[in-house]
């Protein structure tokens, strides 16, 4: 017998977590995961738009690490997801790549736009989505509590995204664009 996609469970606003426990469509933690889960889809296409191997292998990386911290964010609180939160190496690794990254960028002396090179320009989106599901998490952290490895992933994320949008348009020869504030 096939699998059905569709389970008709949710049909009045209610979803399941993992662990059986259900909740509204727009509890915190579906706000959560759900987020996580639009910066996994948009990482897609940045994986997608690159043309460098060892980015493309890092951007997978980082969704696996994302399905994991989505996995846990979307289980009943007390319950096990069955599989192992990324720990403290994650974002050491992030924090490695971006000391990588910035070894070859000028120095950033203004805030720049979010621009540059297409991929570039996907990336800042991502890197926005990450900030969005940071504020989810933090959300759900006052609500309910979260590890707090899950708290320093994401703003370390949100940290690499920005350095790799930059590298990006670095390695396409496209110049960060420095914000023109308008002066009276």
């Amino acid at each position: 017998m096939a699998f059905k996609i569709y389970t008709k469970t949710g049909d009045k606003g209610t979803t399941g977590l993992f662990g059986g426990k259900r909740v509204s469509k727009d509890d915190l933690r579906i706000e959560a995961y759900g987020t996580v889960d639009e910066l996994n889809s948009y990482l897609g296409v940045v994986h997608e738009s690159l043309d460098h191997a060892e980015l493309k292998d890092d951007v997978v990386i980082i969704q696996n690490w994302l399905f994991a911290f989505g996995s846990f964010l979307a289980t009943a609180p007390g319950k096990n997801p069955g599989i192992d939160l990324p720990d403290s190496e994650a974002s050491i690794w992030l924090e490695q790549k971006m000391d990588i990254m910035e070894a070859d960028l000028p120095a950033l002396k203004n805030f720049i736009l979010p621009n540059g090179h297409i991929i570039s320009a996907h990336t800042h989106v991502a890197r926005c989505i990450c900030r969005r599901a940071e504020r989810r998490i933090v959300a759900l952290d006052k609500a309910e509590g979260v590890e707090n490895s899950i708290l320093i992933f994401f703003n370390r994320l949100s940290d690499y995204l920005f350095m790799l949008a930059r590298y990006v348009s670095f390695i396409h020869g496209a110049a960060d664009h420095a914000w023109q504030p308008r002066k009276k």
